[in-house]
Parts: structure tokens; sequence; C-alpha cells
């Protein structure tokens, strides 16, 4: 294989997905971009995220990375880790300057997506890190309306 024609890009998304963090670092010693998105828009830290990958995150936003860098529909890391339950990369993310008020391209937050999905534990978090609870999605709808359309009575309570 000519390693002059490998995609150092590819190797990113790849090593991030991974969590493989030697790789990340030589990548880094090599001047890659860690805010390259994918086809999809995917950041390496995104993939780390959402792959539960806790190292390879600390580690990309240590080096630089964007902690609110979003996809093509707008989704961030932060809103990734609510939706797949990750509490300790979402308190890394924030902990690290994540936007607990970010919305993505219908207006959701990281908090509306702990509610949808039953992620009590990480909306306490965003809670205590002072995410919006008034904010309203494209529909018009806020994080209670989310929490009751799910059934998640113990958001509704954690809410109050």
């Amino acid at each position: 294989m000519d390693m002059t024609r490998v995609n150092l890009n590819e190797v990113l998304i790849h090593a991030a997905r991974k969590g493989d963090v030697p790789v990340l670092q030589e990548l880094v010693m090599k001047g890659v971009n860690l805010d390259y998105k994918d086809e999809k828009g995917y950041t390496p830290l995104i993939i780390a995220c959402y792959n539960n990958q806790a190292d390879a995150a600390g580690f990309l936003i240590d080096q630089g990375a964007d902690v609110n860098g979003a996809d093509h529909g707008g989704n961030t890391a932060l809103m990734g880790v609510c939706f797949k339950g990750y509490p300790e990369i979402a308190r890394l993310l924030i902990e690290k300057g994540a936007n607990v008020d970010q919305v993505h391209g219908n207006g959701g937050t990281a908090l509306m997506f702990a509610a949808m999905f039953g992620r009590n534990d990480i909306i306490k978090m965003l809670l205590e890190a002072g995410a919006d609870k008034t904010l309203a999605d494209v529909r018009g709808q806020t994080v209670y309306d989310i929490a009751m359309q799910q059934g998640n009575h113990e958001a509704l309570a954690i809410l109050d």
C-alpha cells in the first residue's frame, strides 16, 4: 500500500470510532484537522462520543477539537450522548465547555434528547449545568412536552 495515498481523514474517523488514542496522537503530530467532517458532517469528536470512547473524546477536546461542532443536521456530540445515554461522556463534554442549550436543525436541545430517551441522570446533569428548560423546538414543544409524550414521569419530576 502506498502510504502517501492514505487518506488521513479516514484514518482519523476510524481511530475516533475505535477509541485508538495512540493513532489519534500520531495524527495530531501529522497536523490533521480535528474538526474534519465526513460525508454526514460527523466530526471525530462526534464519532468518538457516539461510540462511547471517553478517552478518545477527552484527548480530541484537549487537542483543540470543537466541543460544539455539529453534523449536517446540527447535532452535536452532547446531543449524541444524550440520545445514546453515556453520562460519563456527557459530564466530560459539559466540563469542557459544551453549549448545553445549542439547538439542532429542528430546534431540539440536548435536554430534549435526554428527556425523549429517558436519560434522566443526564437530565439532572444538564440542569445543574444551567440548561434552559423553557426552550421550544420548531413545533413549539418544550422539554416538558417531550417528557410528557414519552410518559417519562421521572423526568417531569426532575424538571419541576
